[in-house]
């Protein structure tokens, strides 16, 4: 297994303490669940950078790069549900454009192809990333102040956008 597809492990490994930091009170245990979820989201940035320069893509990690991205961003979106820094609604539009394009990778792998994560794709990861740290820094609502609803708003917005870009360049799947 190389460092890329260890990097992508190691995101996944760090969701638990990020959660259970998120659970506990105090703002030193914010602070601390902000730190291992950027150094999380670094792992996501370095795995990439990795693998493209040193040629070390392989198909598992086109597979597990991006559901580590999704458990790490799914699991921070919900505990800002439990923390009433977004609403419900924001949270289940990226869940429904998540699995989707997921069911979209599973057929695609039972006709033999692998679909690997696009710029938009990317951009949405990211997007939600800096929407994350934004709400664990300020631990204040998203739609309570401007910035945050930017943030929030764009972030649906991308999400959509990037999920439509998947299923129209991948339709041939369906054929």
């Amino acid at each position: 297994m190389n460092l890329p597809n260890r990097l992508s492990i190691l995101r996944v490994l760090l969701i638990p303490p990020m959660v259970i930091f998120l659970y506990l009170s105090g703002s030193w245990s914010r602070w601390a669940a902000l730190a291992v979820f950027v150094i999380a989201s670094l792992t996501d940035f370095l795995d990439g950078h990795l693998a493209r320069k040193n040629n070390w893509i392989t198909d598992f990690g086109k597979f597990i790069d991006p559901l580590a991205d999704k458990l790490l961003v799914l699991s921070a979106l919900i505990m800002m549900i439990h923390l009433r820094q977004l609403p419900a609604w924001l949270v289940l539009v990226i869940l429904a454009r998540e699995l989707a394009v997921d069911g979209l990778r599973l057929v695609a792998v039972t006709q033999g192809k692998v679909i690997a994560a696009g710029m938009p794709g990317k951009i949405k990861t990211f997007s939600q990333m800096i929407l994350i740290i934004f709400l664990m820094a300020t631990g204040t609502p998203a739609f309570s102040t401007w910035p945050g609803g930017i943030l929030a708003g764009w972030v649906v917005c991308i999400t959509i956008y990037s999920g439509i870009v998947y299923f129209t360049q991948n339709r041939s799947v369906f054929s």
